[in-house]
């Protein structure tokens, strides 16, 4: 029979829409659908009076602004947002799970980085910057590099430049300057680019060598400043010199089975949609908890997207120390939103919107599915490397395009990355998993969507099932399968997050 609508918990008062649903419609043996209501958005399932709680995961929506008859559409119109969590009234421990699924496979073929607490995926020459005034030569350097040094490394996967808009015109000593250094300073130890450092940078701008490499690493084999060469075609020459010493080295690195506990995956979701938080991420959260049980690390982050269901983050957390720090972080981030003039009612998104998600609540909900339940073991900073393995939340902010490089800096090898609405979002320094929410997404979007998490809605699959699929996919890519991103070459640029001021 076909399914018509999803209810996430017993006492929720709304469900929904598997498909589009019309006026006369039944649902539930005996709900008449009232409305033309779009897929992916609620339905009523009972009478609810104006003020009543609308629940959704078991948690609070919001409150009705009118009277609501069982089978009305609900949506951002209909509801009043509920007060965010107290950030002193968190309690930790009381959700502390010890029976995560066992995975069957527990390695994967990978690059063993001396010193380096993770294995790479790739084998890829980062080129760091220190400023964007270099990037424009550092592009046509690259361009051939790729064409005259890369063939003679076929052992070479790529050559990439983690380029910023950092660097000069800042106030390099402000206190949230740590934030943006913290995070370029970390992209360089990515395992991604095997131990090997080359910085390119201008040679007047705020962001000198001793703020991004240890005092060991400055020196002439590993920075170049383009003001000590006499013309563009000698700064050429030195980026490629340098380049080809760099990739003579990476060269002689080859894949080797490495333990789970040398993995670090990235989980993010962007283009949300109401079924995020029953397929996609669900089933992403499964992959993460069977690879936290086999000694890997797994990353959770977007803070301003989890910061409505922040008391379910804190339960899981086993001490003191690592609740006070998601205290702390989530108190930065909401003074950092009050100074802007915003509150959490700018989120969701208009596409948000359009795929079924009403409120913030519900879209924290159903991002925070993506951590699947192990228990988290540390909260790191935005761009900090964990000292921790297994589920860490890093305290990053929302947006894909800052995310992502965030989790680079915290040592990810990989990311996998789901959506409802759909994003050709990609990194060039991980490979990026992209899982789609709904089965026509995946129809619509064949050639971009490695994993169809829809399978799950319409009861062809279960979370478990789908999850499974997609930790064995997760330890394929990470030993070299490309996903439809890589293949197609899709590369979005580094956005460094910076909140420090301007001068």
């Amino acid at each position: 029979m076909l399914k018509h609508v999803v209810k996430m918990r017993p006492n929720d008062n709304v469900a929904i829409a598997v498909h589009d649903l019309h006026v006369g419609d039944k649902i539930k043996g005996d709900i008449t659908v009232n409305d033309e209501i779009p897929q992916a958005h609620k339905i009523a399932l009972v009478n609810l009076a104006k003020g009543d709680a609308v629940l959704r995961y078991g948690v609070v929506l919001g409150y009705a602004k009118s009277d609501i008859q069982a089978g009305d559409w609900i949506n951002e119109t209909s509801l009043e947002l509920p007060p965010s969590p107290d950030l002193n009234k968190l309690t930790y421990g009381t959700n502390i799970r010890k029976d995560l699924p066992k995975p069957k496979r527990t390695t994967f073929m990978g690059y063993d980085v001396p010193g380096n607490k993770y294995a790479g995926t790739r084998n890829i020459l980062g080129i760091q910057t220190t400023v964007q005034c270099v990037v424009g030569v550092l592009k046509i350097a690259v361009d051939r590099i790729k064409q005259e040094l890369l063939p003679k490394y076929p052992h070479v996967d790529d050559v990439t430049v983690v380029s910023h808009q950092y660097g000069c015109g800042v106030a390099i000593d402000a206190p949230e300057a740590k934030v943006p250094i913290r995070e370029i300073r970390n992209i360089v130890k990515n395992p991604n680019f095997g131990g090997q450092i080359m910085v390119v940078g201008l040679g007047c701008e705020k962001l000198t060598p001793d703020r991004i490499l240890d005092p060991e690493d400055i020196n002439d084999d590993n920075l170049l400043y383009l003001q000590n060469y006499k013309g563009f075609e000698k700064m050429i020459a030195a980026i490629m010199a340098m380049a080809d010493k760099k990739l003579a080295i990476l060269e002689t690195h080859r894949r080797t089975e490495q333990p789970l506990s040398k993995l670090s995956v990235g989980f993010q979701c962007g283009g949300s949609d109401a079924f995020s938080g029953v397929t996609g991420n669900p089933s992403a959260g499964y992959a993460s908890d069977l690879l936290v049980a086999g000694g890997g690390t797994a990353m959770f982050s977007e803070v301003t997207e989890v910061r409505d269901g922040v008391n379910f983050i804190a339960q899981r957390i086993p001490d003191q120390p690592n609740c006070n720090k998601l205290v702390k972080e989530m108190s930065w981030f909401d003074n950092y939103l009050a100074k802007g003039g915003v509150d959490r009612s700018a989120n969701p998104t208009p596409g948000n919107r359009k795929g079924g998600l009403s409120t913030i609540v519900e879209k924290s909900m159903g991002s925070i599915a993506k951590s699947g339940t192990a228990p988290i073991s540390q909260v790191v900073s935005a761009g900090e490397i964990p000292t921790k393995r297994g589920l860490i939340f890093n305290a990053t902010p929302a947006g894909d395009f800052t995310t992502g490089p965030m989790q680079l800096a915290s040592g990810m090898g990989l990311e996998v990355f789901v959506t409802g609405r759909g994003t050709p979002y990609n990194l060039q320094a991980a490979p990026v998993i992209k899982v789609c929410t709904r089965t026509d997404l995946k129809e619509f979007w064949s050639d971009l969507i490695d994993v169809n998490a829809g399978k799950v809605a319409t009861g062809d699959l279960t979370v478990e099932e789908l999850g499974t699929e997609l930790f064995n996919f997760i330890l394929d890519v990470a030993s070299g399968e490309k996903p439809a991103a890589e293949r197609l070459k899709l590369y979005n640029d580094i956005c460094i997050f910076n909140p420090a001021p301007m001068t």
